[in-house]
């Protein structure tokens, strides 16, 4: 199943499903914990069963189309972000124009290959599919970032890489903006992201949650899912998720290690390779449009623009 929260009409906030271009709007439909989405998380296969029967005996009131929406991010107040850097090709790539750009000479480090590295994203500035990004007026540089992430929908701690795919509830196409001049800078320092990460708009989900079921996962914990970003229209890259180094299992497992994860968390891949446009030497620049793509998931379009001062 394909879940959705929209804005409808008398500026209602609606959990929905989306099928064949059309949205089934589960808080109509039938009483449930259809409320939010992250209270459909929280009841579990429950939830999720009494979805299906609702789709079933769906009333042709409860039929929104696609168009009428204006689409909020499927998750839109996570109960927390992490995003991760599980992608060799990225970092290569990233490294290499860093170092025309710093003019420091920048290497892979061994901790990098012997376990997951994460940070924790702004969970409060969050937006969805077809809004408008604002470009921080501290940066000059800014950047997409063409990622998967996972919903986690059941606690957990110390979970074993095998284990993982029984915490993950969801997956989503995930749009990391960096300003990049201002994270530049912070790398000299050894600590954050900061300010290279966190502004508001700077964190976009969308455009709806695919349930876990419809994802296929390999027996060695490998998604594989076509990924790829165009700028207005143009093809810039783009990859394939089965060639992160690190799979969600490794990540979930080193991530709860002495720490629960909770329902409802959001967690990224990181880049894939060639899915940022520091990777090619290419900036965004005012009034452009971004698409993400993701296999089964579908198309994350946001503009990004200035602000006058």
């Amino acid at each position: 199943m394909k879940f959705a929260t929209v804005r409808y009409e008398d500026n209602e906030i609606l959990v929905a499903v989306l099928d064949q271009g059309k949205l089934l709007d589960l808080n109509g439909a039938a009483d449930g914990p259809f409320g939010s989405m992250l209270a459909l998380i929280d009841a579990g296969d429950a939830g999720l069963d009494l979805a299906r029967r609702t789709i079933a005996d769906r009333e042709e009131g409860a039929i929104i189309s696609a168009s009428d929406v204006t689409w909020l991010a499927p998750l839109p107040r996570p109960r927390q972000m992490r995003d991760c850097l599980a992608f060799e090709e990225h970092l290569i790539n990233s490294f290499a124009q860093a170092e025309k750009m710093t003019g420091r000479k920048m290497e892979i480090p061994q901790v990098w290959y012997d376990q997951p590295i994460y940070y924790k994203a702004n969970r409060f500035s969050v937006i969805g599919h077809g809004h408008d990004v604002r470009w921080p007026a501290y940066s000059n540089h800014m950047d997409y970032e063409l990622e998967l992430a996972i919903i986690i929908g059941k606690d957990g701690t110390d979970i074993k890489a095998a284990d993982g795919s029984a915490h993950i509830w969801g997956y989503t196409i995930f749009n990391d903006m960096s300003a990049r001049d201002a994270q530049m800078k912070e790398l000299a320092a050894q600590l954050g992201p900061a300010k290279g990460k966190d502004f508001d708009t700077g964190n976009i989900l969308g455009p709806v949650i695919v349930t876990a079921d419809e994802v296929p996962v390999d027996a060695r914990g490998h998604i594989s899912l076509e990924m790829e970003v165009r700028v207005n229209g143009e093809r810039r890259g783009g990859g394939n998720a089965s060639t992160m180094h690190h799979t969600f299992g490794d990540i979930l497992a080193h991530i709860s290690a002495s720490e629960t994860i909770h329902a409802g968390e959001v967690i990224g891949s990181g880049t894939v390779g060639t899915g940022c446009g520091l990777e090619i030497g290419r900036q965004l620049s005012d009034g452009d449009t971004i698409e993400l793509e993701i296999e089964k998931i579908g198309i994350l379009r946001n503009t990004i623009r200035k602000v006058p001062a």
